[in-house]
C-alpha cells in the first residue's frame, strides 16, 4: 500500500497563485484574487474561494470580515516561500547539501556570445 506523501511547506501551484496575487496586491477579496489570474486562468470564483480558505488554514494567509465580504491578506512572506521552496529543492535533489547545490549552479557554463555578424558580406549558409 502506498503511503501519503508528507505534507509540503510549500503551497501547490494554484494556491500559490493566489499568495502570488496577494503579495502583489496585499489584503484583497476573492473578486480580486479572482480577476488578477483571469488573464492567466480561468477559475470559478468559488474554486479561489476555496484556494484561499486552505491557505489561511494553513497559516498562509490571513483573513477579516469587511461588510459581508472577507479580505485575504499574506502571512507568509514571500522570501520565506522562496527559502522552503530552495531548501524543498536541495533536500529533494542535492540530498540537503547546499555545497552540493551552489556546485551544480557552477558548473553551468555561462551562455555563449552570439557570433559577430560576417563582416565580408557573405550570405549566411543557413538563410541558403
Amino acid at each position: 500500500m502506498r503511503r501519503p506523501a508528507p505534507p509540503r511547506d510549500i503551497p501547490p501551484p494554484l494556491e500559490l497563485e493566489c499568495l502570488k496575487v496577494l503579495w502583489k496586491l496585499g489584503e484583497c477579496s476573492v473578486k480580486d484574487v479572482r480577476g488578477d489570474l483571469a488573464g492567466s486562468r480561468n477559475l470559478a470564483y468559488t474554486t479561489v474561494m476555496t484556494l484561499l480558505e486552505r491557505l489561511v488554514k494553513k497559516g498562509s494567509a490571513g483573513r477579516r470580515k469587511s461588510g459581508r465580504m472577507f479580505l485575504y491578506a499574506p502571512v507568509l512572506p514571500r522570501d520565506e516561500a522562496r527559502r522552503l521552496a530552495v531548501q524543498e529543492l536541495v533536500n529533494s535533489f542535492f540530498d540537503g547539501s547546499v555545497e552540493e547545490l551552489l556546485a551544480f549552479l557552477g558548473e553551468r557554463p555561462a551562455a555563449a556570445p552570439p557570433p559577430p555578424p560576417e563582416a565580408d558580406g557573405q550570405l549566411d549558409a543557413v538563410l541558403l
